[in-house]
């Protein structure tokens, strides 16, 4: 999980805010796997999002001794903090506090396998796994009633807040292919965000090329301008149109389908290698694109172009990944 401080809704809950919230049972314990995400898919900008097959697991314990012990594998490990500005941390702790609730005494165990700044939603993931794993422990230990679905809207809701923008959010939360958005002024709402996850074809993977490099988010959303021609937004929401039937039912056009104009060549000087990758990529008929701020890059293809994806991103760069869809989103018990 991406535990970067600077994603959160407010200060954490720690040891001394803890006297007025009951304490959960001792040896109550979650156990979450979240999956990495794609968000845009070219023309949906902050708005479309895929689930790849490539998870992150979260346990939780509630033990006896007060305190926290965070340890990480994988991803991250060593570098990332493992005391209370732990993001995953951050956020179950708060989760916890509002639903008046603490865990005085946590033991975290994070595997990581989500490579963080690379594009592939691992702060979202960080964040849905923190709220997953705080309604888990709550449902395990009596303090709440709720079935799977108010859940997964409860950590929607609250995870988009957190990101800013549902984009990532909803995918890593419902799995599949999702179209997300938002309503009405008051991002606190329940029906605050919406989204709706649609069948991917049977024939469309995702391959994923991921560069050494990392990339922040802001850095690469700074790049883009305050207002874009009528005919570029316009290509890009016929595009954007295209794309939901592509994915879903003819993925022969998944090539026209996620060509768009508002953010990829705006972004390309942060990431010039990519952007020389993507139009390579393009060049031979592959529907490549930006996954989510970059760096990384998503190929939607079928069985056959998996090779083709890996002949061109040869040469020791790109660390590449062939993933199916992950179809459930969150899970946790």
């Amino acid at each position: 999980m991406d535990p970067r401080s600077s994603t959160g809704s407010g200060p954490v809950p720690g040891p001394s805010r803890q006297g007025a919230l009951a304490p959960l049972p001792v040896g109550t314990s979650a156990t979450v796997r979240v999956p990495a995400t794609s968000a845009n898919l070219g023309p949906g900008f902050d708005a479309f999002g895929l689930a790849l097959d490539l998870c992150d697991e979260v346990r939780a314990e509630v033990v006896a001794d007060a305190g926290l012990r965070v340890r990480v594998e994988g991803q991250g490990a060593g570098a990332v903090p493992t005391d209370e500005r732990h993001l995953v941390v951050r956020v179950l702790r708060e989760e916890l506090a509002a639903a008046g609730h603490a865990a005085p005494g946590l033991d975290v165990l994070c595997r990581n396998v989500i490579p963080h700044g690379r594009g592939l939603g691992s702060s979202a993931s960080a964040i849905v796994a923190g709220l997953a794993a705080a309604r888990a422990l709550l449902l395990a230990a009596g303090a709440v009633v709720e079935d799977e679905q108010e859940t997964r809207a409860r950590i929607l809701l609250e995870a988009s807040r957190r990101e800013g923008h549902p984009d990532n959010a909803a995918p890593a939360v419902h799995g599949g292919f999702t179209i997300a958005w938002t309503r009405g002024e008051d991002p606190t709402h329940p029906d605050a965000v919406r989204s709706v996850r649609l069948p991917v074809h049977p024939d469309v993977r995702a391959v994923v090329c991921v560069p050494a490099e990392e990339l922040a988010t802001s850095r690469a959303r700074a790049l883009l301008p305050a207002t874009v021609p009528h005919a570029d937004a316009a290509l890009t929401a016929g595009r954007a149109g295209l794309l939901v039937h592509a994915l879903t039912a003819d993925p022969s056009l998944l090539l026209d389908a996620t060509e768009e104009r508002l953010h990829q060549a705006q972004r390309a000087p942060a990431m010039p290698r990519s952007a020389e990758l993507l139009r390579a990529l393009r060049s031979e008929g592959l529907a490549a694109v930006v996954s989510g701020a970059g760096p990384s890059v998503l190929v939607l293809t079928d069985e056959r172009g998996v090779d083709r994806v890996r002949t061109l991103a040869a040469g020791g760069v790109w660390d590449v990944h062939a993933r199916p869809v992950h179809a459930d989103g969150v899970r946790w018990s």
